[in-house]
């Protein structure tokens, strides 16, 4: 049911608006001694899923703690939901919830017990902190579960646990450390599912750091990438990866020098096109897509070679990185 504020001057009540901006940074720094692990990042994160993507060690969790106030900055601002963390980090963290990368769960406390007492911390009275723990497992899919003691469950299992203490006190924001570090294909595939679903059936924003691009790609409505503490790209991915980025083009391989890859890509190259190649693939940019397709088949036509296929290409998150100036 979405919320609603105070009634206007009709008597209606009006939407509740939500923030514009979740998170905002401005000139954000943080060092470790001689290690920059944030760098001058200015960003805003919008409303809805937002991926926080990069490398390990590339500064999502020091961003993440920044954001929950758990780390003081060296220099420069973050504001999350319009606080600051340094200055009103106990409202925040009434509205906002957590899932750590690391194993922090005790081994000897029930799931149903840690969520409850999770959700308590967050605010909740007794009561209906037990009514949330008990709803949330079983809304990760842990309902019958809910009373075993953590150090008995499976890794997929405890990541899941991780996920509904993050959701029981019905946070306005949700942030994940790599929620599916250490699962298996499926075990990921589902997470995924399950923190897309969560986010649209309860109107949560979800800041979720991995550094597994394909992760991002398939549930976010945002991105901020990350790359040794500095901003690579930030903004809706749909227009950052959404549009087409040049064609790709598969040979049929032949051992004869004559309409062999290397044939067709040496005639692109000298062309002046940007070719990149993978065994009998090639990744052309460099003109718009009909001149592309035109080239394309000029040259695989002089070189006498077979295509096996010719597609758009569409751009990556890893295509951000690889532009992304050094």
């Amino acid at each position: 049911m979405p919320e609603t504020q105070a009634a206007g001057s009709n008597g209606v009540p009006q939407p509740y608006a939500r923030p514009v901006t979740i998170v905002e940074t401005q000139a954000l720094t943080q060092r470790f001694g001689p290690t920059v692990a944030l760098d001058g990042l200015d960003l805003q994160m919008q409303p809805g899923v937002t991926g926080l993507v990069g490398a390990n060690g590339a500064g999502k969790t020091t961003l993440l703690n920044a954001m929950l106030g758990l780390r003081i900055p060296t220099s420069g601002s973050v504001t999350v939901m319009g606080f600051d963390p340094q200055k009103a980090g106990h409202k925040l963290r009434a509205k906002v919830g957590f899932a750590p990368e690391r194993n922090v769960l005790p081994d000897e406390m029930r799931a149903v017990d840690f969520v409850r007492h999770l959700a308590e911390v967050q605010g909740l009275p007794r009561s209906e902190a037990r009514n949330r723990a008990s709803d949330s497992l079983w809304l990760v899919g842990l309902g019958e579960e809910r009373t075993r003691t953590l150090g008995t469950m499976s890794t997929g299992q405890r990541q899941r646990v991780k996920l509904a203490q993050a959701i029981a006190s019905d946070p306005k924001l949700v942030l994940l450390d790599e929620p599916t570090d250490g699962l298996d294909p499926v075990q990921r595939s589902e997470m995924l599912t399950l923190i897309g679903q969560i986010s649209r059936d309860f109107s949560m924003n979800v800041v979720l750091s991995s550094h597994v691009l394909e992760e991002v790609e398939r549930i976010c409505d945002h991105v901020v990438a990350l790359d040794a503490g500095r901003l690579v790209a930030c903004g809706p991915i749909t227009e950052l990866i959404g549009a087409g980025d040049g064609i790709t083009l598969e040979l049929v391989d032949v051992a004869e020098p004559a309409g062999s890859v290397e044939a067709v890509e040496s005639a692109l190259r000298s062309g002046g096109l940007d070719v990149q190649r993978t065994e009998t693939t090639l990744r052309l940019r460099g003109a718009d897509f009909e001149e592309l397709c035109d080239r394309a088949r000029d040259a695989v036509a002089a070189a006498g070679a077979r295509v096996r296929r010719l597609e758009t290409r569409r751009r990556t998150l890893e295509d951000l990185f690889e532009d992304a100036p050094r």
